[in-house]
């Protein structure tokens, strides 16, 4: 580590630091994106809240803070808020976050008044609360593999195992009690088991993450990488390895930011993390509210472009039939749009795209758009002619359906529909047209 840090020109108590947050950082979102799908947030903040009466019987009964009898007592109080949380909401017919809320708010006010009766004790409630991620690097062990490596790095690295070992062994347990509980149930899977064996790694976590992260920020590292995962990916495998490689994102951004402002790392991290979520909930590909709305505008001026060349389709029905030439201006087309700013795109993408052509404020459809207004018309009246048939509506009621759902009827529904119907014209005496590959 020294001589990475002598070759980035960084110092190695940094680096440390900064191994330390991503190790604790990894483990939290392992454990979060389980609790995210599980629609459980809340009970990380539960759980990292009833810490606090954990470390307080066990300072109260050791009389002091050795970090293995505090961590069998923190994961025994993580289980029993599961627990006591599940017992109320089932017994007592409490609603699932009241009971979590009064659960977790009195073990939280246990652990203040036990640590307050013992003013001058080795608790630093501030470093329980908000953490010190600063000191992370500093505590050293005694010397293994030849080189002194922090306490910190040795329990996060130990805890980091033990999560995964737990995630690789009882991944279809755990994956399908997250998704569907029922099934599991019905498995033999027990989900109430995998519960609390999920309660036990989040308390797990929390307490190895306390003393760095604090109770409050591991509430961020737990929920929020997890969250942006979610909103960048709908596959679960994908989903852990996107907040895994977000949490290293936090640790690292935020760390340097802190030493840049002067101010705490661990809230700092999660102030990076939240940054971070902020811009996937404008800019995720698929779920961003940007992406979004480009797919919703994409999707207006397709249904605009559609219904001008429908228009267009039909006013070239009616010409032939009446032996003239059609002849549609360019704002009598626009207005099949709408008119406006939606109709002047639509008139410009479907001439980029060689659909219709103007010549003299005439526009009149070419190939490729009469075959795509040929469709939409076709897709028109079979709709007409199949809700005709099957539902009890009155003829001047059957288009405007008809109109909005020909956008979303291919080909080859189009000839299941037509196969079925048997029918030469629609309701209106109109002929639907056929197949345009006919």
């Amino acid at each position: 580590m020294s001589q990475l840090a002598e070759w980035m020109g960084a110092d190695p108590v940094d680096l440390w630091t900064i191994a330390v947050a991503m190790l604790g950082n990894t483990a939290c979102a392992i454990v979060g994106c389980y609790l995210v799908v599980r629609r459980m947030s809340m009970m990380g903040d539960a759980i990292s809240h009833s810490m606090l009466a954990a470390i307080g019987v066990v300072f109260l009964v050791t009389k002091g803070v050795a970090f293995l009898p505090m961590f069998i007592g923190a994961v025994t109080v993580g289980v029993l808020t599961g627990v006591m949380t599940e017992g109320l909401h089932k017994a007592a017919d409490v609603p699932e976050d009241s009971s979590m809320g009064v659960v977790f708010t009195s073990l939280f006010a246990l652990g203040v008044v036990l640590i307050s009766m013992f003013p001058g004790n080795d608790l630093d409630t501030r470093c329980v609360l908000m953490g010190y991620m600063e000191h992370a690097g500093l505590n050293t062990m005694s010397q293994i593999a030849s080189g002194q490596w922090p306490v910190d790095l040795v329990r996060m690295t130990a805890m980091l195992a033990v999560v995964a070992g737990l995630v690789t062994a009882f991944w279809k347990e755990l994956k399908l009690a997250a998704f569907d509980p029922a099934l599991a149930d019905a498995m033999g899977f027990h989900p109430l088991r995998v519960h609390y064996l999920l309660m036990a790694m989040v308390a797990g976590v929390c307490v190895t993450s306390m003393s760095n992260l604090g109770a409050i920020v591991v509430i961020a590292m737990l929920i929020v990488p997890a969250a942006t995962a979610q909103l960048l990916t709908d596959r679960f495998g994908w989903m852990l390895v996107y907040a895994v490689l977000l949490s290293w994102a936090a640790a690292i951004l935020g760390y340097v930011a802190a030493l840049w402002v002067g101010s705490n790392a661990a809230g700092m991290m999660a102030v990076v993390s939240g940054l971070i979520f902020l811009l996937a909930v404008f800019f995720a590909p698929a779920h961003g509210l940007t992406s979004k709305w480009v797919s919703n505008m994409r999707l207006r001026l397709r249904i605009l472009c559609e219904d001008i060349l429908a228009q267009l389709y039909r006013a070239e029905e009616r010409a032939a039939e009446a032996s003239i030439a059609s002849t549609v201006s360019s704002e009598e087309c626009a207005e099949f749009a709408g008119g406006g700013f939606g109709g002047r795109v639509s008139m410009w993408l479907l001439r980029g795209r060689n659909q219709i052509a103007v010549a003299e404020d005439n526009v009149r459809l070419t190939d490729a758009g009469r075959k795509t207004g040929r469709s939409l018309l076709r897709s028109h009246r079979l709709w007409e002619t199949y809700i005709s048939k099957h539902f009890e509506l009155d003829a001047d009621h059957l288009h405007e359906p008809a109109h909005r759902v020909e956008h979303f009827i291919g080909p080859e529904l189009q000839d299941r529909m037509a196969a079925e119907l048997d029918e030469a014209t629609d309701p209106h005496g109109r002929e639907i047209p056929g197949n345009s590959d006919e």
